[in-house]
């Protein structure tokens, strides 16, 4: 009996040595577009959680271009990798990354941008977790419309300003989900001013809401929203200069960056009221372990995850950062 039970024990030992052993086998790689951008770093950091606690490796790498993509993936296939994540500098690489990955025998998964074929099409076989542009748009468009009646402004007599990058198709779902939101709740239409902007920068920002304000001194109220903080941001700094006073603008950013959060820190509140941060945890500690998943027990991940974000004021900006796993 009592070699009976050690051979159990035995067996079992051997068992979890070997699912240890397999999972230390296992090489992953997270390849971004931008690597010294603070939301790929910290894709990375919640990759690396993920593997710490499943005891596999990620094998992070930045690839600016096409040409150091195709690099960075020969690069995995010789590293005995299995599989990698990628957020591409370029969609429309699609078909030659799909066609890298087979050829070194990789597992692929896309995060954050997803590819396209030669006709513009999502590659809907490769999964993908990506960001509902959207909904992201709605939450800002609601945090507005509630703000507007909470400080009872009739909207008749409140001016929007669209800051637009269109050439980015998240930038213009981006806008069009807050306008959505905007409409619904009673927003004249009329009252949307576009302002687009040459770059996705603050500066280009404000020269582009300087423009509408200018050109519509009589308003008195105005809300501002667009592709990101930045563009928020530019249409604060430009209310400022044209004299309207912090609190008759409300301005909603997307993404929680450093210059939203140093506008949260300052003494007094400035028109910047709100940002929907986006979270990176997801995208990088969930996409790890969907890939090792798939990888050491056969489980395709999901071929479509998309993910929202979280609404942060400046007397809740910490709590809903720590919320979100974002130090």
């Amino acid at each position: 009996m009592r070699l009976f039970k050690a051979a159990i024990l035995a067996g079992t030992f051997a068992i979890l040595t070997a699912g240890s052993a397999f999972s230390a086998d296992v090489k992953i790689g997270f390849i971004v577009k931008q690597p010294e951008e603070p939301w790929f770093q910290d894709e990375w950091k919640f990759a690396d959680q993920a593997a710490k606690e499943k005891g596999f490796t990620v094998v992070k790498i930045g690839a600016e271009d096409g040409e150091k993509v195709q690099s960075a993936i020969d690069n995995l296939g010789a590293q005995g990798a299995q599989g990698f994540i990628i957020c591409t500098p370029d969609v429309k690489l699609g078909p030659g990354i799909v066609a890298k990955a087979e050829a070194n025998q990789l597992k692929l998964m896309t995060v954050d941008d997803r590819l396209v074929s030669a006709a513009g099409k999502p590659l809907e076989d490769v999964p993908h977790m990506g960001i509902s542009a959207a909904k992201i748009g709605e939450t800002v468009g609601q945090a507005i419309v509630d703000e507007i009646k909470k400080r009872g402004w009739d909207m008749k007599n409140v001016g929007a300003i669209r800051i637009s990058y269109d050439q980015l198709p998240t930038a213009v779902d981006r806008v069009e989900g807050a306008i959505s939101v905007l409409k619904s709740a009673g927003f004249p239409a009329e009252n949307i001013y576009d302002a687009p902007q040459a770059k996705t920068d603050t500066e280009a920002a404000l020269n582009a809401a300087t423009t509408v304000l200018n050109k519509h001194a009589d308003v008195k109220y105005w809300v501002a929203f667009g592709l990101n903080d930045e563009a928020v941001l530019g249409a604060v700094r430009a209310s400022e200069s044209v004299g309207i006073p912090a609190t008759n603008i409300i301005g909603v950013g997307i993404g929680g960056a450093e210059s939203a959060i140093n506008e949260f820190k300052k003494p007094a509140a400035t028109g910047f009221f709100g940002t929907v941060i986006i979270s990176p945890k997801r995208h990088g500690y969930e996409t790890a372990l969907n890939m090792y998943d798939w990888i050491a027990n056969g489980k395709e991940p999901e071929k479509l995850t998309l993910t929202s974000g979280s609404l942060a004021l400046r007397g809740d900006y910490e709590t809903v950062r720590k919320d979100l796993g974002i130090e």
